[in-house]
């Protein structure tokens, strides 16, 4: 769509650079934003009845402004995001049908009801059931149904690179936000924490992972579309100011995922070339080792060299922490022992969270989907959980076009580690993975048999 077009990409990214310095400067901005989004993607999918995959793009661009409606206040509530996607791809599969090889997605679906019964049943009567239930139970059930519509549905390869160019254009919108809510990073670093300042004043976790993401998008864009010299310097430039706030907001998990997502892609490509497109990787993997030098000795002297210490887990005195993940740990600890005493049908939706605060009197939702789901789920969700990872390594035997699904596949993997599944994206992306992707002789069969009628 935007690769062939240089005027196309670039008008794209000055508009959304000045859609985040709007929303900045007025965030009331942000309600209509939002609204837009939602409404616009529901009258192009009722238009074209989805003929073209419409939803893949209009689900993209949601999930990648998720983060920057939550910063400004554009959202009416706190998921709507997540629901709105699972409405957009349940009108899609409406219209559009489904794969009938889809049998695991189902089975999934199904293996979250019985905690959803349990919740009903454990859940404290002066709690808010619903609310507990829907924090918890959202993202699982828009990865299903995004899943659903994915599952073996097929794309070309340039189609999926605009996929991702969708998510990541509301990223810059973002990133703009931030750089204008702490023009300067100095004044605000104060110790190795996670930092709400040189995140937009919003999680510092949600913001690196949606960040980790638009670094690895773009760093794709400078290996297949960045041929003239523009649209490198306008990437390149990118990628050094995304990444770097990033970094700074110290939180590790979203940039690090963005770090072996781009070095699993590079073993891919390598894979897949001959010897003259292997040298070329090989000068980019030092160029990119160049680049990462120099964002991350701007980045010690932006933070006097705390950065450092919170990637050596030490705190601003430079004595090593006692937690390496930020206390994360126990709470794993805590589910994995929920699952042992409840194995089969687990202690319901949304109990874990409940069960910590009658225990310690603090609020503390879990950080990683995997222990939750057994804790909440039992051994339904040990089979939820084998479903989702078996299913798109399976797919992936004969679907090796598919250059884009290991590192995608990490993504989902790594983030529902530190982040569970806050944001939307991991469903989304993970449902990215399911996607069949043409080989080339399979464009040029399709492409004939289009001509033909």
């Amino acid at each position: 769509m935007f690769q062939n077009k240089t005027i196309s990409y670039i008008g794209l990214v000055v508009l959304h650079l000045i859609l985040g310095v709007a929303i900045y400067s007025y965030s009331k901005l942000s309600i209509p934003y939002g609204l837009a989004i939602l409404s616009v993607g529901l009258l192009v999918i009722l238009k074209t009845h989805n003929d073209k995959n419409q939803v893949l793009y209009i689900v993209a661009y949601t999930v990648g402004s998720e983060v920057l409606m939550r910063m400004a206040g554009g959202f009416i509530f706190y998921e709507i995001a997540k629901y709105s996607i699972i409405v957009f791809m349940i009108m899609s599969i409406y219209l559009s049908g489904f794969s009938k090889n889809s049998f695991f997605i189902w089975i999934f679906l199904l293996a979250l009801i019985p905690g959803l019964i349990v919740a009903t049943i454990n859940l404290r009567l002066d709690s808010n059931i619903i609310k507990s239930i829907s924090f918890n139970l959202s993202g699982p059930l828009c990865l299903g149904v995004c899943s659903l519509y994915s599952y073996q549905r097929k794309v070309s390869l340039p189609e999926l690179e605009n996929i991702l160019l969708t998510i990541l254009l509301p990223i810059i919108s973002t990133v703009t936000y931030m750089y204008l809510y702490t023009p300067n990073v100095k004044d605000v670093i104060t110790g190795t924490d996670s930092n709400f300042e040189t995140s937009g004043g919003f999680g510092p976790n949600q913001v690196a992972t949606i960040i980790g993401l638009g670094v690895f998008i773009l760093f794709t864009r400078i290996v297949f579309y960045s041929k003239e010299k523009k649209i490198m310097l306008l990437n390149v430039f990118l990628l050094l100011v995304i990444t770097f706030r990033g970094i700074v907001t110290f939180s590790r998990g979203g940039m690090m995922c963005a770090g072996v997502m781009i070095v699993l892609f590079i073993l891919v490509l390598f894979q897949f070339t001959k010897r003259k497109g292997k040298i070329k990787i090989l000068w980019l993997v030092g160029a990119s080792i160049l680049l990462l030098s120099f964002v991350w000795s701007y980045s010690l002297f932006q933070t006097s060299g705390l950065i450092e210490k919170r990637y050596a887990n030490q705190d601003a005195a430079g004595r090593i922490k006692a937690s390496q993940l930020s206390g994360r740990e126990h709470i794993m600890e805590g589910e994995y022992e929920i699952f042992l005493d409840h194995p089969f049908l687990g202690i319901g939706i949304g109990k874990a969270r409940e069960s910590r605060l009658e225990e310690s009197g603090e609020v503390v939702a879990s950080h990683n989907e995997i222990t939750r789901m057994l804790a909440e789920h039992g051994s339904f969700g040990v089979l939820a959980m084998l479903i989702l990872i078996v299913t798109p390594l399976a797919l992936y035997v004969n679907n090796r076009f598919h250059i884009y699904l290991l590192p995608l596949f990490v993504f989902w993997i790594l983030t529902i580690n530190h982040a569970a599944m806050r944001l939307s994206a991991p469903a989304f992306v993970y449902a990215l993975t399911l996607l069949h992707v043409y080989s080339i002789e399979e464009q040029k069969k399709l492409n004939q048999n289009l001509k033909e009628k």
